[in-house]
């Protein structure tokens, strides 16, 4: 039998180079276990994960329970309020054993300070041209207005209306 010849050429993949690294920084912001963080998605499911981020961790004088912060816009602070349970038992589940005890929810703007700029992006918007039936229609209806501007106005209300009722 022959013995396996390693296929790496003396390389290293970039997440066993990382690893202490980042271990080291989620640390000092209380994360015990770097997954909170890294696999966000995951734990607290895609529709979460897109309105908030994990901050950090804290305990408290007497070590029993710590505190979850989540970064959030304005907008979904609500919404997290609600799920706050949930979320706390997904991610103490990460842990194996009731490590968070409240989660404190951070309201900032969607963008700004540098440290807590949040990253939250809408889904993109789609282009698209506007329907050559509804337009003539518009601009058909419209025609008898004497200002220019009114009269565009008007024809692009027109041709969105038109256009979501007679697709």
């Amino acid at each position: 039998m022959s013995q396996r010849r390693p296929t790496t050429k003396g390389f290293s993949s970039a997440a066993s180079l990382l690893q202490q690294r980042i271990r080291k920084a989620s640390e000092t912001r209380g994360f015990a276990q770097s997954r909170v963080l890294t696999h966000w998605a995951e734990i607290a499911g895609a529709a979460t994960a897109a309105i908030s981020r994990p901050v950090e961790i804290s305990y408290g004088r007497g070590g029993m329970g710590a505190t979850l912060a989540l970064l959030t816009t304005g907008a979904h602070a609500p919404v997290l309020e609600m799920q706050k349970e949930q979320l706390r038992e997904r991610v103490n589940a990460v842990y194996g054993f009731n490590a968070i005890a409240r989660i404190r929810i951070t309201q900032t703007a969607a963008s700004g300070f540098a440290e807590g700029q949040a990253q939250f992006t809408p889904a993109p918007k789609t282009e698209s041209r506007p329907n050559p039936q509804a337009e003539a229609k518009a601009q058909h209806a419209t025609r008898q207005i004497d200002n220019s501007d009114l009269r565009a106005a008007l024809a692009r209300l027109g041709t969105n209306v038109i256009s979501k009722t007679h697709p």
